[in-house]
Parts: C-alpha cells; structure tokens; sequence
C-alpha cells in the first residue's frame, strides 16, 4: 500500500513539472473568427474588432500582426500583454462588394498555438445597398 502511495505521490509530482508554463492567447471570437454577415457597403464602416486576453503565466509578446490585401490593420494593443490582461486589434475590411473571405495572421510567443502564429478570420458578405 505505501509503495502504491508513493508511486501515485510520484506521478502528482511529475505531472506538475511537465506543466506548460508560458503566454497563452485566447480569442474571444469563436474559431478565431468574425462574422460579418450579410451587410451593405454603405451602411456599414467594416471595422471589427479581435478581443484577446493572455491566459498564461508569462507576458504575451504579438511580434506582428499581418493584414491581406483588403483587409487593414487600424489599432492593436501594446506588443507585450501581462498574464490576465486583455488586448484588441482592430481591422477595417473595405467593403469590396462580393464574399468576405480573409485570414490576418498574429505571430507572437504563445505557447497554445503551433510556433505562436495564430489565424484570425473574417467572413461574411458585401451587398452593393
């Protein structure tokens, strides 16, 4: 019984030390994406916002955010987010007439996603009125 004890009280341990520590983003746009819907190019301004918070343990560093043509990168928050703290970028697509189908990559020091280069997608679709 003790050596079962101890072998559970070894995993425990263990387990805590391959914890993955590090800056984490989290979008609060589902999948990463913002949808636009169906909306007038003259009604609408087309800026949207990605609204993030760094849930890891280590300051979150965004190296570059890059647009596509289209698409442009108006604001974001300060390059280095502290653990718990939230940031935004915001994006201005111009309201080309036609379907909305773009990808802004963020390339930063979170650990959550492959080499720190996050996806960030818009969609949706540009009526003439």
């Amino acid at each position: 019984m003790k050596k079962i004890a101890a072998f559970i009280a070894f995993l425990t341990f263990s387990c805590i030390g391959f914890a993955q520590n590090g800056a984490k983003i989290d979008f609060k746009a589902k999948d990463n994406t913002i949808d636009y819907g169906t909306i007038s190019k003259d009604k609408d301004n087309g800026i949207r916002t990605f609204d993030y918070t760094n849930t890891g343990n280590s300051p979150l560093t965004i190296y570059s955010v890059q647009s596509v043509f289209g698409c442009t990168i108006l604001s974001k928050s300060p390059s280095t987010i502290s653990p718990g703290t939230s940031g935004k970028i915001e994006i201005k697509y111009n309201m080309a007439v036609g379907p909305i189908r773009k990808t802004i990559t963020v390339e930063s020091n979170a650990i959550n996603y492959d080499a720190g280069r996050i996806p960030l997608k818009i969609k949706g679709e540009v009526v003439a009125n």
